[in-house]
């Protein structure tokens, strides 16, 4: 609608997590390097953030930069039960007549997992929304997934993503087992007011933009607003571009981002 507009060959704020717009900020940055280490290593590592801080992109990324000799499995729900779990695992490593007892599923899972170590393929797990992980006992399944080594390598990679809460639920005490095991952490923070900035303008140039479009006293609203998270900095900025192709505004100041965010709370109202 706005995209000829404002010179835009796409949308510029679209909610998917196209690893094109992966804005990177020092930390964000620095959590791809973390995550990228971890896989090397073949690590359980834990990256943890609020809603909206860039996560899923972050791990889409780090999928795309993994070659044939990693086996991707992304879990994107969950809420399963530990035997739920592995049989979810065990169906993505290409395992056929899963067995019904758990103990057996890890056996096949052994075997098969062997098998990918002598293909030169190792599994990368990633557990996207970890924090809906329903209980202990699954948690303690992911963390006997590490048991699978030699001694002198891992054979298995998992990676688990969630929001702040599952950061805080780990250091419970009864989590200490699972803790030692992490073999990389790392949490993300909102976007400074200055990668704010940078931010809005990465992605319009992503979308084919060259000249700034957003004024600096649009980018404080937007940042006082969105305390810096990267979704809401998405939601703000959509809504200004179709309201400033309504108002056929070649620029979208202070004025135009106070009206949109007045329109988004009565609509979250």
């Amino acid at each position: 609608m706005y995209e000829q507009f404002y010179g835009l060959k796409e949308k510029a704020f679209s909610k998917t997590p196209d690893p094109r717009y992966l804005y990177k900020s020092r930390q964000h940055e620095e959590a791809l390097e973390r995550i990228l280490f971890a896989i090397q290593e073949k690590e359980l590592a834990v990256l943890t953030g609020d809603i909206g801080s860039g996560k899923t992109t972050l791990s889409r990324t780090a999928m795309d930069a993994l070659d044939e000799s990693s086996l991707i499995i992304n879990i994107i729900n969950p809420r399963l039960s530990p035997t739920q779990f592995l049989k979810t695992i065990a169906k993505r490593l290409g395992i056929q007549d899963i067995r019904y007892f758990k103990q057996d599923i890890i056996e096949q899972m052994s075997e098969r997992i062997a098998q990918l170590y002598e293909e030169h393929v190792t599994p990368v797990v990633f557990v996207d929304e970890a924090q809906l992980i329903p209980s202990k006992e699954t948690i303690d399944e992911i963390r006997l997934l590490t048991n699978y080594q030699l001694d002198t390598a891992n054979l298995i990679t998992i990676i688990l993503i969630g929001q702040t809460e599952f950061r805080d639920r780990l250091q419970a005490k009864y989590y200490n087992a699972f803790r030692q095991r992490i073999g990389m952490s790392y949490h993300l923070g909102p976007l400074s007011r200055e990668d704010t900035g940078n931010y809005i303008n990465f992605r319009l140039q992503v979308a084919g933009r060259t000249e700034p479009l957003f004024t600096d006293s649009a980018v404080d609203v937007i940042y006082t607003y969105s305390n810096g998270v990267p979704r809401t900095i998405n939601t703000i900025c959509n809504n200004a571009l179709l309201y400033g192709y309504g108002e056929e505004l070649g620029t979208i100041d202070d004025r135009a981002i106070k009206a949109v965010i007045e329109d988004i709370k009565i609509s979250l109202a």
